[in-house]
């Protein structure tokens, strides 16, 4: 099968959301020790795939849209939240370093069948 040409302008996007959140971040002093503890949480959303396939994947692509953390960051503006802000930011980052990496959005029929193509052995 023929590699998806959207696949590398997938993936410098992803880039270039983290770059500006690591820029961002900067500007904002939340401090390095926060951003580097974080940037691996939202992968804690696999535990889903405990539940199966299906599940696995609701989970897993909620914690890794950028719908969830543009919606933390408005809170934060909006309703004066001071560490919201920065944690909108890390999540941002690392849903920016998934994509660069080639990890995308996950599909109900398995962890490795993603929106930017397989992952893994069979990619």
């Amino acid at each position: 099968m023929p590699s998806d040409p959207t696949r590398p302008w997938l993936r410098a996007e992803g880039a270039a959301a983290l770059a500006a959140s690591f820029w961002a971040y900067g500007t904002v002093g939340a401090g390095w020790l926060l951003f580097a503890v974080l940037l691996l949480a939202p992968d804690l959303a696999m535990l889903g795939y405990l539940r199966g396939p299906r599940a696995g994947a609701v989970l897993y692509n909620a914690a890794h849209s950028y719908v969830a953390p543009a919606t933390l960051a408005a809170v934060g503006v909006l309703a004066a939240v001071p560490l919201a802000v920065p944690l909108a930011l890390i999540w941002t980052a690392h849903i920016g370093l998934d994509r660069m990496l080639g990890y995308g959005l996950k599909r109900p029929t398995g962890f490795g069948d993603t929106h930017l193509g397989t992952v893994g052995r069979g990619g």
